[in-house]
């Protein structure tokens, strides 16, 4: 078995977060060593590949789950105001490599595509209004626009209007400052940058233990999954970036931060055309209300998608179960994470959301005849000859300790941090990747609070309002928008 020397940072797994907190750690300090475990053949494979995530830029101009309704009819809109925040970060982020030359600057992975919500029935139709009234008041979705009107709507994004029942009352809310991200294509730049730098980058590797050592050190074992060899190193720093299998090397760690944890897996499933004549019509990404007992990443939408340079549609996704917690992971994912410490959740989440495996059973069961149909709700001209099914990304969903349930079940992510800062790791899915930057400076705070002081001038370099909410100072807030979408090659 290799041994090597002891190295500063190990990052597992090949997606957005890790390239994300590789590229901070190494604008921070770039004399530290910094190491990559991937156990697929290529980087930004599973929830970073542009297929298997809904690439939205997630800003909460659309997506309806982050405004609910209040028993007193209001809408709550702290949880969108949060995820504009941190995806304006991430644009922050993004547009200072750029300038920096550490990222192409043009269209490479970012694409301005209008955001919309589409709703249909006449409480839906006083829900989005309501919704639209109590954003609009905020700086940040004051450009946000409303319209019941069918033409307008037309305008907007014809496929959902024509061939649809004049009679239905319908409305629409626009966001022309919307993106499609393409975080495969953001992923592989941001690891090459690493790579060219010195970063060490080992594919077909899976990292196979975890063990504190004496000195504060990890010892971490991995296993080159083309040939037989094995290889051990010991770390200052390691963060669990492996989707939902950071949960498995998280127990493996040992850490009591991670006890309590569990995981529920939620598989997908796309519907995609690739026609430019229809391609053509569409250009927006339009949200529509969820089917009661749908897990928020579930929301249907029709999306249009740019991927290497080319346009195409998407709908969905249609969820299913599975006990996978990657999309290249195992059949015993589940089974085996379970422990005595997380028993108690997983059970109380069992009991409480019938309704959830209920409607998944339901969505995996349906027919070909069934889920084209709920395309033609969005979309009622849809032509099946136009449509061909994808497999979309497995998510696993947080289940964390509750003092009065027992359990409960989390959509978003969440980072699980060891007491002494030389471990991180994050666990959940949506808004995800499009909070990278937000999260990974979360890790920073958590695992480096010593450093930040001597880090911020860098930090600011790299995040003009590190420390500030956009919020705060909407003039302000104005010319950096503007600002990160010129260096970005943004329309708005």
């Amino acid at each position: 078995m290799a041994q090597d020397e002891t190295i500063d940072v190990v990052l597992i797994g090949g997606g957005i977060m890790s390239a994300t907190l590789g590229t901070l750690l190494h604008a921070l300090q770039p004399d530290w060593k910094i190491r990559i475990y991937e156990r697929l053949g290529r980087v930004a494979q599973e929830s970073s590949n542009p297929w298997n995530n809904a690439g939205t830029g997630h800003a909460a101009l659309c997506e309806l789950n982050y405004t609910p309704e209040r028993p007193d009819g209001s809408i709550d809109i702290t949880s969108a105001v949060k995820v504009n925040e941190q995806f304006q970060i991430s644009r922050e982020f993004w547009a200072s490599l750029a300038e920096q030359t550490r990222l192409p600057s043009g269209t490479f992975f970012i694409n301005s595509t209008p955001h919309m919500t589409f709703v249909r029935g006449a409480e839906h139709v006083d829900y989005l209004r309501r919704r639209w009234e109590a954003l609009t008041d905020h700086p940040l979705f004051a450009e946000m626009q409303f319209s019941e009107d069918p033409k307008v709507i037309h305008d907007w994004a014809p496929l959902l209007m024509v061939g649809r029942d004049k009679s239905q009352p319908v409305a629409a809310t626009r966001a022309e400052s919307g993106t499609d991200v393409d975080f495969g294509a953001l992923t592989r730049a941001l690891m090459d940058g690493l790579v060219d730098d010195g970063a060490d980058l080992l594919l077909n590797t899976e990292v196979t233990k975890l063990k504190r050592q004496k000195d504060g050190t990890w010892r971490v074992r991995s296993r080159h999954l083309v040939g037989s060899d094995q290889r051990e190193v010991n770390a200052r720093f390691v963060f669990v970036g492996a989707g939902g299998w950071a949960l498995k090397l998280l127990q493996k760690a040992g850490i009591p931060e991670a006890r309590g944890y569990g995981l529920f897996p939620i598989s997908g499933q796309w519907l995609r055309a690739d026609d430019p004549d229809l391609v053509a019509k569409h250009r927006a990404k339009v949200y529509g209300k969820a089917s009661i007992g749908a897990p928020p990443m579930s929301v249907p939408h029709l999306d249009t998608r740019i991927v290497d340079g080319r346009a195409s549609l998407l709908f969905g996704p249609y969820a299913g179960l599975s006990p996978r917690f990657l999309k290249h992971g195992g059949l015993l994912d589940l089974p085996l994470s379970v422990r005595p410490h997380n028993l108690i959740p997983l059970l109380a989440v069992a009991k409480d959301n019938f309704a959830l495996v209920r409607y998944l059973v339901r969505e995996l069961t349906k027919s070909k005849k069934a889920k084209f149909g709920s395309l033609q709700e969005f979309f009622p001209d849809a032509d099946p000859k136009d449509w061909y099914s994808l497999g979309a990304g497995q998510r696993a969903q947080v289940i964390k300790k509750d003092p009065k349930k027992g359990g409960v079940l989390q959509f978003g992510t969440e980072v699980v941090s060891g007491a002494d800062g030389t471990i991180a790791g994050l666990l959940g899915a949506s808004p995800g990747a499009s909070t990278a930057a937000a999260i990974m400076l979360d890790v920073l705070r958590r695992s480096f609070p010593d450093r930040l002081a001597a880090w911020e001038p860098e930090l600011r370099r790299l995040i003009p309002t590190y420390g500030a909410l956009l919020s705060d100072d909407p003039r302000n807030a104005r010319r950096i928008q503007e600002s990160t979408a010129k260096t970005l090659g943004l329309t708005a």
